[in-house]
């Protein structure tokens, strides 16, 4: 267990951080947490904040009652601000939100008017602030990440297959393409932090295929390396059927059941991550209350496949699987931008 005390070089990665989001002398600067939050990287963002001179204030929330009957785990989805009109009036105010609440306000349906209003919204993830230091932002990651966009939105179609099985294909007309290097420098902006991955949400009935998930995989919501194999078999973006034997398939076919909604079984987004100081082992180093499992996202070479809510396909659920698959070859209308989980040179 690592130790929930203030540190010097903790206050300057986030510092490091802020610096990048262009934060100013006088600027107003939201902190959201909700009561359930990682009390350390609210108290690290007020420190480096009032470095730089910013003029920051906190806006706390009670963290919401379960409203499922099974933990929800690493959505991105948060939903403990409920539309509060005080505090979102608070948050639009606000040149830069530093999010910090448990779950992150990147598929929220708060987030669009917050962004709309002209604030830029950092997404520090929940992690132990020593993932954070160790994953600070590398300017240069931004122009590769921007052409790995690029390549992505100018596609019509993306294949992924794998020694493993995988033959998936995803048609890419409609989809619409992020991606995040770590921080936000722009009015109406939003990044995360760890950051490094390009993800494409793709259109309603896009997706087709199998997906094989091979030991040594990763389950991000059950923060697991998979040790027996999961073929997922896709048909117009829903899984249909969670074959295998073993712990890792069962504990799959529950989850999704859990539900009790067809929406839980559709497909999210699919992307590719970019980070080459991301590390596919660290999940072995921390307790699972020490870390959201973002860094894993970010691994340079991984086929990150995601179940669950696509606001851009019209699907909300807070059901959501997070699955960096490696060994993967991805292609974009016959191009590989990853070989068996490597990024092609151009991208490194």
């Amino acid at each position: 267990m690592l130790a929930d005390r203030i540190e010097a070089k903790w206050i300057d990665a986030f510092q490091r951080v802020f610096e990048l989001c262009r934060v100013t002398p006088g600027e107003a600067v939201a902190i959201l947490s909700e009561t359930q939050s990682r009390a350390l990287n609210v108290q690290l963002a007020e420190l480096a904040l009032l470095r730089l001179g910013a003029r920051p204030f906190h806006l706390v929330v009670p963290s919401p009652p379960q409203p499922v009957p099974v933990p929800i785990r690493s959505t991105g989805a948060s939903y403990a601000l409920q539309q509060h009109p005080a505090v979102l009036a608070g948050l639009k105010a606000s040149g830069l939100v530093v999010d910090l609440t448990v779950e992150g306000l990147l598929h929220s349906p708060e987030l669009k008017p917050i962004l709309k209003a002209g604030a830029r919204v950092l997404m520090i993830s929940n992690e132990h602030p020593e993932a954070l230091e160790r994953l600070v932002p590398d300017p240069a990651l931004e122009p590769r990440v921007k052409a790995a966009v690029r390549r992505c939105r100018e596609a019509e179609r993306m294949t992924v297959t794998s020694r493993a099985g995988t033959e998936l294909v995803v048609n890419m007309r409609g989809a619409v393409t992020v991606g995040v290097w770590g921080w936000c420098d722009r009015p109406g902006t939003v990044a995360h932090w760890p950051g490094g991955v390009v993800v494409s949400f793709p259109a309603a009935g896009t997706v087709d295929g199998v997906l094989v998930l091979d030991r040594g995989d990763i389950n991000l919501t059950f923060k697991r390396y998979l040790e027996s194999p999961v073929r997922l078999v896709i048909e117009r973006d829903y899984v249909v059927a969670v074959e295998g034997e073993g712990t890792d398939a069962e504990l799959m076919r529950r989850y999704f059941a859990a539900w009790g909604e067809r929406e839980a079984y559709a497909v999210s987004h699919v992307g590719f991550g970019m980070n080459p100081r991301a590390r596919y082992e660290a999940l072995t180093m921390y307790d699972r209350r020490d870390t959201n499992g973002t860094e894993l996202r970010a691994v340079a070479g991984n086929f990150l496949f995601s179940t669950g809510a696509n606001e851009f396909a019209g699907r909300y659920t807070l059901g959501h699987f997070d699955l960096p698959v490696m060994g993967c070859t991805i292609a974009l209308d016959g191009e590989p931008v990853v070989v068996a989980g490597e990024l092609v040179e151009a991208l490194r």
